[in-house]
């Protein structure tokens, strides 16, 4: 990923520095197994960690020679500790220490995703209680439906990322597994009770079975989460994005002091984050496809799942950490217009009442077909001027057979469409019982 759309901490996990140290931890921990072992004496290991240093610049230069990543890493610790550094590596193929670093790593981006995802929690569930009795005009197919609240809107986005964030969950536990079973999954080199004593180590769960690699449906499944949740942020950025149009303008995404939107156009007021966090969401569903596509490998492993990989884990890790960290952003520092909303609302004369009207006509005794009849007429010809709905249902002599001006006087309250939104956010735990 870019730096652009890179935060430090989540870079941080992904960089050469950080990922050769992941497999020197990774093979000290095999070191101090096989000395509790007896194989190796216990001094190796401690010469290794103290002596042994990460030098890219060195392990680039064998790479060069080698063409092979992990042997230019082992030769260049080698080197530093003399003969201790026979030690290293022993009984061990590459996807052992590779993958089992993976595992530290995904574990590591893991945890800064999922204390975004509460942030972002924390913040939605704020705003909602906020907004909650906010009115705010619901739309279905982009046209006026029946009102709603701001907070009911937010709380329902409360809701989906608890489901996402628990799928986050279980992709990372996924993918936290050690693998050090040798060259095809049978310990022939290693025994079974080495891989229990590094994963303890580390903090992994042994995987329970491996070929050369851990399978990859567990990146798949960690990767469609990913992508999962990208899709929300992208739903949450396209409702702003609708809503901060000029003709609806009920809630715009934070302008900073000196911020220009258009180099040609001084009143411009962009969207432009809610656009970025649109357009990021696609990269997340290609890497997650990407994912699918390497879990079928020849035999026990080949490599063709490695090259992807290099680029799709930090690309999909990075983008949902800034994705988040900017929606977090926007939901904390967005301008509502309650006054716009309420004048949207009122837009159309009364027309988002037509179901109420036709219930209390139905209730009152007419036939439902009738009702819908005498409504739908009324509810067209406003369209084409006034009077308004409202006007026009009162006035209507069939109406007028069946409901008083109360009764009418309840259908067009905005209040008494929205009498159980506490009964939801109770439900959501977002207000006391």
């Amino acid at each position: 990923m870019i730096p652009r759309y890179t935060l430090p901490e989540m870079g941080a996990v992904w960089t050469d520095e950080h990922k050769f140290e992941t497999w020197r931890q990774v093979e000290i921990a095999c070191m101090r197994a096989w000395a509790d072992l007896g194989v190796m004496p216990h001094e190796a290991a401690d010469e290794v960690e103290a002596k042994a240093s990460i030098d890219i610049e060195r392990i680039d230069e064998i790479e060069a020679t080698v063409h092979h990543d992990m042997i230019a890493f082992v030769t260049s610790l080698a080197e530093q500790v003399g003969p201790a550094g026979r030690h290293i590596h022993y009984g061990l193929t590459s996807s052992d220490v590779l993958d089992t670093a993976l595992g530290l790593q995904l574990r590591d981006a893991g945890r800064i995703l999922l204390e975004k995802c509460d942030e972002l929690l924390s913040t939605l569930a704020r705003q909602a209680r906020k907004y909650r009795k906010t009115p705010i005009m619901g739309r279905t197919h982009g046209v006026h439906a029946e009102p709603t609240t701001f907070g009911l809107k937010l709380a329902m986005w409360y809701e989906e990322v608890q489901r996402a964030r628990e799928r986050l969950a279980r992709g990372i536990d996924e993918v936290c597994f050690g693998k050090i079973s040798g060259a095809t999954g049978t310990y022939a080199q290693v025994p079974p009770d080495l891989e229990e004593r590094v994963c303890e180590q580390l903090g992994l769960t042994p995987a329970p079975i491996s070929s050369q690699i851990v399978g990859r449906d567990r990146h798949a499944s960690l990767l469609s989460a990913i992508a999962l949740l990208g899709g929300l942020l992208e739903k949450f950025a396209v409702e702003i994005r609708h809503l901060q149009r000029t003709e609806v303008r009920e809630v715009e995404e934070p302008f900073g002091k000196g911020q220009k939107g258009s180099s040609a156009m001084p009143h411009k007021r962009n969207p432009i984050i809610a656009e970025r966090i649109s357009g990021m969401a696609r990269l997340l569903r290609g890497n997650a496809l990407a994912a699918m596509e390497n879990v079928a490998l020849w035999h026990e492993r080949d490599i063709s799942h490695s090259s992807v990989e290099r680029v799709i884990l930090p690309d999909a890790t990075i983008t949902l950490d800034y994705m988040l960290d900017r929606m977090i952003f926007v939901l904390s520092e967005m301008v509502v217009y309650p006054k716009q909303m309420r004048c949207n609302i009122e837009q159309t004369g009364g027309l988002i009442f037509s179901q109420k009207v036709l219930l209390a006509l139905v209730n009152a005794g007419m036939k439902r077909d009738d009702a819908y009849r005498v409504v739908q007429d009324c509810a067209m010809k406003s369209l084409e001027g006034q009077p308004s709905f409202c006007e026009r249902v009162a006035a209507h002599s069939e109406v007028k057979k069946y409901l008083d001006h109360e009764t009418l006087a309840n259908c067009f309250d905005v209040a008494a469409h929205l009498v159980h939104v506490d009964t939801i956010f109770k439900r959501l735990e977002l207000l006391d019982t």
